[in-house]
């Protein structure tokens, strides 16, 4: 198989977590009231929702894949339409959307958050669609534990990077100001993978025209 399908599955898991989004803004608004240790062990929660979800994603893409081309474009249609819509949302979104969580138990909260949290899994399809696209003949059944390893090992560099970054007090006071902006930057960031997926199905679908 080929190793660039591992580095972009890799890439993929790491995306998924760095993208601003609920988690996102729930680990700085956490962070920047209770410090690293509680944004620590929210992520470290959020980390088996984000398995849950991203075994699904798989599955869905794998078994598509198999059953043909139209189908896994469909399914990135589908997948990029609804990032573009969540990303309007997050840019249209007013002051006072992003509530801090503040929890006493943010292990437990991140694990209720991840499981919980209905946009995870169009956006881990989305994301892992949009990103290994190019590589659909490699996803199979007999990859899947393989590929799953590879987007774990790139939400574990992800949540370091994350919880390293929301404790450093500029980012801090930073967020605290002006979190308002940071959510509208989900929106834009959300629409752009969308976009991506939107044309790369395109893409394929005129490609067989």
């Amino acid at each position: 198989m080929s190793h660039g399908l591992y580095l972009m599955t890799a890439l993929a898991g790491a995306l998924y977590v760095l993208s601003p989004g609920p988690a996102f803004l729930a680990l700085f608004s956490l962070a920047a009231t209770h410090g690293r240790p509680a944004g620590a062990r929210f992520v470290g929660g959020h980390l088996i929702g984000d398995v849950f979800w991203t075994a699904l994603a798989f599955a869905a893409i794998i078994g598509v894949n198999q059953l043909g081309p139209a189908l896994f474009d469909a399914l990135g249609i589908a997948c990029g339409l609804y990032l573009c819509y969540l990303g309007v949302k997050a840019v249209l979104s007013r002051e006072g959307a992003a509530t801090p969580v503040g929890s006493n138990r943010p292990l437990m909260t991140g694990v209720l958050f991840g499981l919980t949290n209905p946009k995870a899994y169009p956006v881990s399809v989305a994301m892992f669609t949009a990103l290994t696209a190019h590589y659909a003949s490699g996803l199979s059944w007999d990859a899947a534990p393989q590929l799953l390893a590879a987007a774990f090992v790139g939400f574990i560099l992800a949540d370091i990077f994350l919880v390293w970054a929301a404790g450093l007090a500029p980012v801090r006071r930073f967020f605290q100001r002006h979190g308002l902006v940071i959510t509208r930057l989900v929106g834009v960031m959300f629409i752009a993978f969308g976009a991506k997926s939107l044309v790369d199905a395109g893409r394929s679908i005129a490609s067989r025209s």
